[in-house]
């Protein structure tokens, strides 16, 4: 969310309201730095992962999602379409929508702002969103009751790093009641801290691709 890269600030400029959160400058300047090299070096390691490792893991991960929650009629799940090597529900979600339930995509309607989450079901129509990114053309908005998120890392307090747009964290930060947060990746993408600023938002439940599921505590 903080992107800023100076060197140095003005004395006034030490503090900045960021989304409402008082943050100093320096310190956010250099989280950015380290999340931005974290979220490099996890990126080649997805990258590395053979297509037959990534078929037997996002197997598991799909069984590990099964254990966790069961999808039932008026259940509105927000999953998310696969991009950059990020596990892919895409079969789990027809099924849940089989099942009853309600599925959303997050959509982008507008930069630097919180995410809209759009009804979704297999065969629907499709146009490509902000990254190219396939999203439901004519769904309507819902809130969701359970978030799925994807990884690029994730820390001991299921705090998440994302792909660096921020739009998960405006969004959750945002949303009220706030739903049930599920954070979906691979197994090597656990560090020990991404260093959590005031807008992160942890998630409840983690689930990694070697079949391991973390709760929040």
């Amino acid at each position: 969310m903080m992107e800023d890269d100076s060197d140095a600030s003005p004395a006034c400029l030490a503090h900045r309201l960021v989304d409402g959160h008082p943050v100093d400058l320096n310190t956010a300047r250099d989280v950015s730095r380290f999340r931005r090299a974290e979220r490099a070096r996890l990126m080649e390691a997805r990258r590395r992962i053979s297509l037959i490792d990534r078929a037997a893991m996002n197997d598991m991960l799909v069984r590990a999602l099964d254990e966790l929650m069961t999808p039932r009629p008026g259940l509105r799940i927000a999953a998310y379409w696969p991009i950059r090597g990020e596990p892919d529900l895409r079969g789990w979600m027809a099924r849940a929508h089989t099942a009853g339930a309600t599925i959303l995509l997050p959509v982008v309607v507008e930069k630097d702002a919180p995410l809209a989450f759009r009804a979704w079901s297999p065969g629907c129509a499709m146009e490509r969103g902000i990254w190219h990114i396939p999203v439901p053309r004519d769904g309507s908005e819902m809130r969701p009751d359970v978030v799925i998120s994807p990884l690029v890392g994730v820390d001991e307090g299921c705090f998440r790093l994302g792909n660096g747009g921020g739009y998960y964290d405006r969004t959750l930060a945002r949303l009220e009641p706030l739903p049930q947060i599920i954070g979906i990746g691979w197994p090597d993408c656990a560090i020990p801290t991404i260093f959590p600023m005031p807008w992160d938002v942890p998630m409840d439940h983690v689930l990694l691709a070697d079949g391991s599921i973390r709760h929040r505590t």
